[in-house]
């Protein structure tokens, strides 16, 4: 079977990830709560006397968020298809996820302070 190319390729691709972010707004509260949180602060961005590097940079942020957190859904939808019985290594890639979320959360918080703040 012969794979899809240019612009079929590109075409299923965007079907997918437009599939992928139904999902996870129906699936995934956290990820909705981001993407709430995106949204609001994206449209805020542009009422703050900012750069247009700094409003990149925070709207980049906040979007950082929110890839970390579809990667840690994916993470942990992973390790439940492979067994919803309690190990530690479930444990610990989930938590893995979770930190990374939190990571990012700092970042973002960090960036926004710093460009208001300065």
């Amino acid at each position: 079977m012969e794979k899809n190319r240019g612009l079929k390729r590109l075409f299923f691709a965007l079907i997918y990830s437009w599939q992928g972010l139904r999902s996870a707004l129906k699936h995934e509260e956290a990820f909705r709560q981001e993407f709430i949180g995106f949204v609001a602060l994206t449209a805020l961005s542009f009422y703050l006397d900012v750069t247009a590097m700094e409003r990149l940079l925070m709207i980049s942020t906040v979007m950082l968020v929110m890839v970390v957190e579809i990667l840690n859904s994916a993470i942990e939808t992973t390790v439940d298809r492979v067994s919803t019985d309690l190990h530690k290594l479930s444990g610990r890639a989930k938590d893995y996820g979770s930190f990374a979320v939190l990571m990012t959360i700092l970042i973002a918080t960090a960036t926004w302070l710093t460009i208001l703040l300065a």
